[in-house]
């Protein structure tokens, strides 16, 4: 497939996308307020009688509940976006990789959707008990619409995000990045955290942090036990081709250890092995006599030289007084040879 050809797959897979989304949220606004007072019913049951919740802007009523429907409508329709994401992306992977991707993308969407009943049912009527009871008897709580809906809503993200642990736990694994067994030496870096990140993913109070950090550790434990049954056959394979690898290293370096060379650990068993006696250091009186003993043959060494060098010169010069005599000689001869050569002619 070509560029264009994506492109247009693309497009379209955003106007279905678009177009579920709308559907849902033309159904749900009918119903707009009705779902925002379900959605306050957490704190409403903690307030006083006679108190109720406020709108501080003037268009708070219309805007508020359109942009809680319009939320809830993304909510609702993230299943089929995620399937529209995976056929897009899904004709570019490996068979191992859809078998793992499929399983990890539904666990992921049902993962999500426990995080926010989580903090529906359980944490927001821990939270906002404890906050309405600890106020002064004189302040009258009237919370506004808006900043009550930003609050729920990061609450949810959050609680969300943090039931996705056991998925990036299997990935980390499913990935080679790292062991279940590395993972649990790493526990108290993850419950701390753990307790960061409810702080980040939380308004700053210790309630929430605390009932977001307790879950996202038992979520830990949880990934780290399903990693290990999905993927214990690789380990299996893994942990018995590391142990080979230390045998075969264990039998080189004996193999190399009994042919080439012997380790020597002790030189008092070198000495008595070998049949020498130990070592023991010479006395003073012994040092200064060998000390003359090496300077007595080095003066020897030299007079050896001189007389070598003496000789040596001496016989180059008989040798060059030889070649004289001998020359000289020579020439000697050949004269009486013409004196007696020139003799004869005259007598004749």
């Amino acid at each position: 497939m070509g560029l264009m050809s994506h492109l247009v797959e693309l497009r379209d897979r955003l106007l279905r996308v678009v177009i579920s989304v709308l559907a849902i949220f033309l159904c749900l606004f009918y119903w707009a307020n009705d779902i925002y007072t379900y959605l306050a019913g957490p704190l409403t049951r903690h307030l006083p009688e006679g108190t109720q919740m406020i709108a501080i802007d003037v268009a708070s009523p219309f805007l508020t509940p359109f942009k809680l429907v319009l939320m809830l409508s993304v909510f609702l329709a993230m299943p089929f976006i995620l399937y529209q994401i995976w056929g897009f992306v899904a004709p570019g992977l490996y068979k191992h990789e859809k078998r793992l991707a499929g399983p990890l993308l539904a666990a992921s969407i049902v993962l999500f959707y426990c995080g926010m009943l989580f903090a529906f049912y359980i944490v927001f009527p821990l939270v906002f008990g404890f906050f309405t009871s600890v106020g002064p008897e004189m302040v009258a709580i009237s919370t506004d619409i808006g900043r009550y809906l930003d609050f729920v809503i990061s609450l949810f993200f959050g609680f969300g995000l943090a039931f996705e642990v056991p998925i990036a736990t299997i990935l980390l694994v499913a990935m080679g990045m790292t062991t279940p067994d590395q993972l649990a030496e790493k526990r108290p870096y993850v419950i701390v955290g753990a307790f960061v990140m409810g702080m980040l993913l939380t308004p700053p109070d210790i309630i929430s942090q605390v009932l977001l950090a307790v879950p996202i550790w038992i979520l830990f434990e949880s990934g780290v036990v399903a990693s290990r049954m999905i993927f214990a056959e690789r380990l299996q394979k893994d942990a018995e081709q590391a142990a080979q690898d230390k045998a075969d290293e264990a039998e080189e370096e004996s193999s190399m250890g009994g042919d080439d060379y012997e380790v020597v650990n002790d030189p008092a068993d070198t000495s008595q092995s070998s049949g020498h006696e130990e070592y023991e250091p010479l006395t003073d009186a012994e040092m200064e006599a060998e000390m003359d003993r090496i300077e007595e043959g080095e003066d020897d060494d030299e007079d050896d030289g001189a007389y070598v060098e003496t000789a040596s010169t001496d016989s180059d010069t008989s040798k060059k007084v030889n070649k004289k005599t001998k020359k000289k000689k020579t020439k000697q001869s050949k004269k009486k040879g013409k004196g007696s050569s020139t003799a004869e002619d005259s007598g004749s």
